[in-house]
């Protein structure tokens, strides 16, 4: 008969629940040496966890709105350069215009104006219909870009139908081809008549390529504030996230060491009944 009882080994108990917190502590800072962040779970900082995660969609909000700031630019970049090829053509027509009113010319000269100047016209209403993003068409279309993270940071803007009937969306040149019409370059007066009808084109034209470079340079100064805005989230978000990892990496091989104080306690309170029990064989 056993002399006595040993119903529970209390020194083991407790060698065993160190051991747990220690192999706890060991996984923790696993996770954030793999993972080089010191919040991985809401558990580890719930405050922070919670704050990360709003700053992190912010910065994706911030990087989504500088490559719709991007593509923007490339819109009206494909648009101001419509819109340039058409004035290229405006300027020829305008030299055309001019040779039209010289009284000197005969019938056969102007006649040979006048179709250079219908081909002109076609070129010119070629290139709106050339025009185009995504396969559709751009002139007389309005573009709104979501230029930033918050709900209502839109841009907009109007690309103005260009076509020989309305040039820069205004002016009437589609007659300027052919006999009878409005504007036409029949003769030495509606010739002249015709140079202010395409000064007015011009200019009309002129003013839609002022107003995309200037959206294009707003665009220009609202990516340089996003591009900082998102550096400083950035920041911040790394700030409350990051592990530090030499810290993290000692903290480590300091509870690699607990750990092993642990299991070889662990082990000594296991063996230290058998030792008391063999005394008593």
């Amino acid at each position: 008969m056993s002399l006595f009882k040993i119903h529970a080994n209390t020194s083991a108990l407790n060698a065993l629940n160190s051991l747990y917190g220690t192999n706890s502590r060991i996984a923790v800072a696993q996770a954030r040496l793999a993972s080089g962040k010191r919040i991985n779970t809401a558990k580890d900082d719930t405050a922070g966890y919670a704050i990360s995660r709003s700053l992190q969609a912010r910065t994706l909000g911030i990087r989504a709105a500088l490559s719709n700031v991007e593509n923007a630019k490339s819109i009206l970049g494909i648009g101001e350069g419509g819109y340039q090829a058409q004035m290229d053509v405006l300027m020829t027509i305008k030299n055309k215009t001019v040779q039209s009113a010289d009284s000197s010319l005969n019938d056969a000269q102007r006649t040979a104006i006048r179709n250079q100047v219908a081909d002109l016209l076609n070129e010119l209403d070629d290139i709106a219909t050339q025009a185009k993003w995504n396969g559709d068409d751009m002139f007389g279309e309005t573009f709104t870009f979501h230029v930033g993270s918050d709900a209502d940071d839109s841009l907009s803007i109007s690309l103005s139908s260009s076509t020989s009937d309305a040039v820069g969306g205004v002016t009437d040149l589609s007659t300027m081809g052919s006999t009878g019409g409005t504007i036409s370059l029949e003769n030495e007066v509606k010739s002249n008549l015709a140079i202010g009808e395409v000064d007015d084109a011009i200019q009309a034209l002129a003013t839609v390529i002022q107003g995309i470079g200037d959206t294009i340079i707003r665009l220009g100064l609202k990516q340089d504030a996003l591009s900082i805005n998102a550096q400083n989230t950035e920041s911040t978000l790394s700030n409350y996230e990051d592990a530090d990892m030499a810290s993290e990496q000692i903290e480590f091989l300091k509870r690699q060491i607990v750990q092993q104080t642990g299991i070889a306690a662990l082990a000594q309170a296991n063996s230290a009944p058998q030792i008391v029990l063999s005394l008593f064989r």
